[in-house]
C-alpha cells in the first residue's frame, strides 16, 4: 500500500449523510494515467462493484447496472483530479468508495472513502445537554463570589 499513497490521494476518508442527499469524492493524481476507475466494496454484500471509468478525454464508462443519473466524474482541466459526484442517495449506497488508475496489468487503489447513508442523522439528544450545562452553573457562581470576598 506504500505506492497507493504516493500516487493516488483521496479525501474525505469518512462521509455520514443523509437519504436524497449528494455527496462528492475526491481524488488526486500524481502520476500520468488514462483515466480514472471508481470502484464499491460493499462490507454487507462482499462485493466489489465497478462503477464508473473516466478517461482524460471526459468520457464515461459505466458498469453494469450502474446509474448515469446516479453517478457522474468530474475533472479539473489538470487531470490531475477527478471527483465522483453521487446523487439521490440511499442507505445501500453504503460502502467503501475507491478511485483507481490502471499501472502494468494492476490496479492501484486510492485509500478509500467510507460512505455511510442513514434515514436520519444521530444528533445528540437536547435533554442532556441543558442538563449538563444547567448543573455546573451555581458552583462557578459561588466559588467567584466565594473569592471575591476573600
Amino acid at each position: 500500500g506504500f505506492y497507493t499513497a504516493l500516487l493516488l490521494t483521496q479525501s474525505p476518508e469518512h462521509i455520514l449523510t443523509q437519504t436524497n442527499n449528494k455527496t462528492e469524492i475526491l481524488c488526486e493524481l500524481k502520476k500520468e494515467h488514462t483515466g480514472v476507475y471508481w470502484y464499491r466494496w460493499s462490507q454487507e454484500r462482499q462485493h466489489f462493484q465497478f462503477l464508473v471509468f473516466s478517461n482524460t478525454l471526459g468520457k464515461a464508462t459505466y458498469g453494469t447496472n450502474v446509474s448515469q443519473d446516479k453517478f457522474s466524474v468530474h475533472e479539473t482541466r489538470s487531470h490531475s483530479s477527478y471527483s465522483l459526484h453521487i446523487r439521490h442517495l440511499h442507505p445501500w449506497d453504503s460502502g467503501t468508495y475507491y478511485c483507481s488508475v490502471s499501472q502494468s496489468s494492476q490496479l492501484l487503489l486510492g485509500s478509500g472513502t467510507q460512505l455511510r447513508v442513514v434515514d436520519t442523522l444521530p444528533l445528540p439528544p437536547k435533554t442532556t445537554q441543558t442538563l449538563v450545562s444547567k448543573k455546573p452553573v451555581p458552583w462557578i457562581t459561588r466559588s467567584k463570589a466565594a473569592s471575591r470576598e476573600g
